[in-house]
């Protein structure tokens, strides 16, 4: 039988934490072997259980996320790191990752998807949430998201769409607003989610309400 894959959890809240640690047990290939509630407590205990895995929270009191993880990668190579957080923003994800980070999850990741990732970390293999892996794609091919104005690529009938997203209108409602078929519609917000390099709808109307493409008298 393999030996199962030795995981330590590092969050400063307890019922997160005790949480992860309850649904990981039930899996026989995984063996949560340590907690940790702070950095200091996670570099202490990776050099007495020697993990095969780490999911690390960023944001926690004392030493952060990347720093616990810079120096846990020092102390114990062997350990790979899973950052587990709810943040996606560069200042989290590329520290995260330059520290040594080989997966980067955002909270919001399914059990399943979470287990399959820590096994994928223990054979050396990385995991990004999609949201993460399209902001490293923009900084290879040496896209600022803050450097241009990015819905200045859009066109008038997707600025349309946009603001009836905004306004928390459906396909279908924006269909009969605009006289198109709901196909249409799918196929301009799937392009206005692809220009802005947004994920999802709720995004989407966020980003036009942040920048004043809507505002309370467009209701």
């Amino acid at each position: 039988m393999t030996e199962a894959i030795s995981v330590m959890v590092v969050d400063d809240h307890g019922l997160v934490r005790q949480g992860a640690v309850d649904y990981l047990q039930t899996y026989e290939d995984i063996s949560v072997t340590a907690q940790a509630e702070n950095g200091e407590q996670a570099i202490r205990l990776a050099r007495e259980h020697v993990p095969d895995v780490v999911l690390m929270d960023l944001v926690m009191p004392g030493i952060d996320g990347v720093e616990t993880t810079r120096k846990l990668r020092q102390v114990c190579p062997h350990s790979q790191v899973i950052v587990l957080t709810s943040y996606h923003e560069d200042k989290h994800i590329f520290p995260a990752l330059k520290a040594g980070a080989i997966s980067y999850l955002l909270k919001d990741v399914k059990a399943g998807e979470l287990v399959q990732a820590i096994r994928r970390a223990a054979c050396g293999e990385a995991t990004l949430h999609p949201r993460v892996a399209a902001r490293i794609i923009q900084e290879y091919r040496g896209v600022d998201p803050e450097a241009v104005n990015p819905y200045s690529e859009l066109t008038e009938r997707e600025m349309d769409v946009l603001k009836l997203i905004a306004n928390g209108s459906t396909n279908q409602k924006i269909a009969d607003e605009l006289v198109i078929t709901v196909g249409t519609v799918k196929g301009h917000v799937s392009n206005i989610l692809g220009k802005l390099h947004l994920v999802d709808r709720t995004e989407a109307a966020v980003f036009a309400w942040r920048e004043g493409i809507v505002s309370k008298k467009d209701e």
